[in-house]
């Protein structure tokens, strides 16, 4: 089939081949989330114009060549599937003859590593496979492990008690094969509470029970950046509210990120093609480490392992080539212990997948993560089922260009897990809806969205000169929000549950049960002058006014009981807290 200027985009998007020329050339075109809407369109009108989204010498003479270079008729050609070779290594080679050592964060939540130096001939990537069983006291895990370049495989652990483990090694290579040994695992040192899980069906914990409120913020590609932008990230991250982030494996093509990154997951690049059955220990080690600074700061992060802001064919490399990295992904990454998996950003975008292929690398995650972190899948128009049993919590975009927050309580009470909303629109001033949001509205919806039982997530797309804005490459933020929503933070971590959870509400403001008879109301943007106050319950109460904007707690003279009228200051973004008065004088803080 030949492509040229009068071929329509519908024809483009049913052949990997030019699908793939298109994305990397004009990948404002693919990856608008009207694609199918244009599939009408001949590609002559489209890169007429194009909004390319790339480096400039990615030029429309050379994007015509490269379509006119394309040969076959196979509109989805499929690399095969590749298994370990049980003949690696012959019979000359002696069993268990490689070197191990050990090593690593020898604790509990920590991570031990076992380190092999094997044999590296042919492609180690795919033709072997290493794994060790590590047994303590009755418990049992087994781990996959991975090859991380040359001649070493690793084996990552996190023990969940201390004591001594035992292991043992099985590998398709003989000089690996049947390696053992042991490690002594004290207690967790200090600061570490292990993987996040959900708890109480709707909020977090730590493995050791410590509450987790996710205050989240997103910086897509932060980590493929330079490396001054990377530690202003940190810097900012560090005096930051913010307890996750939302960060995605593969670089990202898009308006105000048209850079080329210096380190990519495979071995190639751009200009001559990827071997997607070789990974760049270089680019995995980058990213641990900055893993590891995020873990120091008390941040988790949420690893999107697939989206479709695409020109590199990452996000369209077969079926097989998709397993084989979110194998290698998982097995590198899952000791981690502040790690969480998303699936996709936006998966009803990525359009050379279907339900069928999310569902079949949902199960590759849980056969390979032996640690279960927290696993979601995020939508752009289209809800997933989030009902599934491997997702463990709704990770939502906005529904509506003003309402989403409104809609956690809904959601909640659909699918019976944890609303996190990632991505409820951005506090900034970009020409898009979802981006130029005023630091007011963002905060307000935090605090609705919470009210509700929900985790509200931040975002900042401030634009500047550099085009380094939060939301993508991190950076500097420079909004009004972030302060407000730490705030938020506060106010949870103060209450009894350190959770809300939504209660009988008004029909003009929702109510949330904070614990032992606490509760808090919020006005949003609405400006009463008073409130009245019918509690169902003969307590007696204090009563705090709390400014969320100007993040004030003011708690009014006395005790009250009966109905019983609130003074408030006629303005927007307000919130009312009542306590029970033996609940209120027990706790420190409260106030």
């Amino acid at each position: 089939m030949i492509f040229d200027r009068a071929s329509t985009l519908g024809e483009i998007l049913g052949h990997r081949q030019a699908r793939n020329v298109v994305q990397r050339f004009l990948p404002g075109i693919i990856n608008s989330p009207s694609v199918r809407k244009m599939s009408d369109k001949t590609l002559g009108d489209l890169a007429a114009a194009r909004r390319p989204y790339g480096p400039e010498d990615l030029s429309i003479e050379r994007f015509w060549q490269a379509l006119a270079e394309i040969s076959g008729d196979d509109p989805n050609p499929e690399p095969p599937a590749l298994s370990p070779r049980l003949d690696y290594e012959d019979d000359s080679v002696r069993r268990s003859s490689a070197s191990l050592s050990v090593g690593g964060s020898l604790s509990v939540w920590g991570m031990v590593e076992l380190e092999i130096l094997g044999p590296d001939h042919g492609n180690p990537y795919i033709d072997v496979d290493v794994r060790a069983t590590f047994e303590s006291a009755g418990a049992r895990a087994s781990v996959n492990g991975f090859y991380d370049g040359e001649g070493r495989y690793r084996v990552r652990f996190q023990p969940t008690r201390p004591g001594r483990w035992a292991f043992i090694v099985e590998s398709t290579a003989r000089s690996m094969d049947g390696l053992f040994g042991y490690v002594d695992v004290g207690p967790a040192v200090d600061g570490s509470h292990g993987p996040v899980r959900v708890a109480d069906t709707f909020h977090f914990r730590h493995a050791d029970g410590t509450r987790f409120t996710p205050v989240g913020t997103t910086a897509y590609v932060w980590t493929h950046q330079e490396r001054r932008l990377e530690e202003e990230t940190l810097v900012t991250l560090a005096a930051s509210p913010f307890t996750k982030i939302r960060m995605s494996i593969f670089p990202k093509a898009y308006r105000f990120n048209t850079n080329e990154p210096d380190l990519f997951p495979f071995v190639g690049s751009p200009d001559d093609g990827w071997d997607f059955t070789r990974f760049n220990p270089e680019y995995f080690d980058h990213l641990e480490r900055r893993i590891t600074d995020l873990e120091a700061l008390g941040i988790q992060a949420d690893l999107i392992l697939f989206h479709p802001y695409d020109r590199w064919s990452f996000s369209d490399m077969g079926s097989a080539a998709d397993d084989r990295f979110v194998r290698y992904v998982v097995r590198r990454l899952s000791a981690f212990a502040s790690v969480w998996w998303s699936l996709a950003n936006e998966y009803d975008l990525i359009w050379s997948k279907e339900i069928a292929d999310w569902e079949r690398l949902a199960g590759i995650i849980r056969e390979e993560d032996p640690v279960s972190h927290l696993t979601s899948i995020h939508n752009c128009f289209t809800m997933y089922d989030h009902s599934k049993p491997w997702v463990t919590h709704a990770s939502v975009q906005r529904v509506d260009t003003y309402r989403t927050a409104e809609e956690v309580d809904t959601w909640r009470n659909r699918w019976g897990k944890p609303v996190v909303v990632d991505e409820c629109g951005y506090e900034g001033d970009v020409d898009q809806g979802w981006g130029n949001l005023t630091g007011e509205e963002l905060v307000r919806r935090s605090w609705e969205g919470a009210i509700r039982g929900g985790y509200i997530g931040h975002g900042e797309t401030y634009l500047n000169d550099a085009e380094e804005l939060w939301w993508s490459k991190g950076g500097r933020l420079v909004g009004s929000s972030p302060a407000r929503i730490g705030f938020l933070r506060e106010v949870i971590a103060a209450m009894p549950g350190q959770s809300l959870e939504p209660t009988d509400s008004d029909w003009d403001v929702p109510w949330a049960d904070c614990g032992e008879g606490v509760r808090i109301a919020y006005f949003g943007f609405n400006r009463p002058r008073f409130r009245t106050i019918a509690p169902t319950s003969d307590s007696e109460y204090l009563v705090d006014v709390i400014d969320t904007w100007n993040m004030t707690v003011s708690r009014l003279d006395g005790a009250f009981s009966g109905t019983f009228d609130v003074p408030l200051p006629a303005r927007p973004f307000m919130a009312l807290r009542l306590a029970p008065v033996p609940a209120a004088t027990a706790r420190d803080g409260i106030a």
